[in-house]
């Protein structure tokens, strides 16, 4: 995995024991949430920019 980031959820997801699947399903949608607002971490954004749908 190329992003230390999800690959630390990865590894805690595990440690939760959650299904494959559902890690698979949680870092896509983690993932394609990052690309959608161009690699900018949350903290940076407004209200607004988190928000909308």
């Amino acid at each position: 995995m190329k992003s230390l980031f999800l690959s630390m959820i990865k590894d805690h997801m595990y440690s939760k024991r959650y299904a494959k699947s559902t890690i698979e399903a949680y870092l896509f949608w983690i993932a394609a949430y990052i690309r959608f607002n161009n690699m900018q971490h949350s903290s940076s954004m407004e209200d607004t920019e988190t928000e909308q749908p």
